[in-house]
């Protein structure tokens, strides 16, 4: 018996064994797992948009209050001459 042969033989045998057994409950599960799964994931997303939001607010508090953009005042002053 050749390897082709051997594997037709078994696809035959498992094509005449009944299926398996199936839990009557499976479709329910199936469902609960999945509605869980997206309420995770919502859940997550949102928490990720707030977490953005929340940084984005910081750091325009921050820039209003530091004003990065601006030059900083000389901590030396020039000499006086002409007095």
């Amino acid at each position: 018996m050749n390897r082709h042969e051997r594997k037709e033989d078994e696809v035959r045998r498992m094509i005449a064994s009944g299926h398996p057994h199936v839990p009557n409950d499976l479709a329910a599960r199936a469902v609960a797992r999945g509605v869980r799964l997206l309420r995770r994931a919502r859940a997550l997303r949102r928490l990720g948009w707030t977490l953005l939001a929340l940084a984005v607010l910081a750091f325009l508090v921050w820039a209003s209050v530091a004003r990065p953009w601006e030059v900083p005042p000389a901590d030396v002053t020039p000499p006086l001459e002409g007095w």
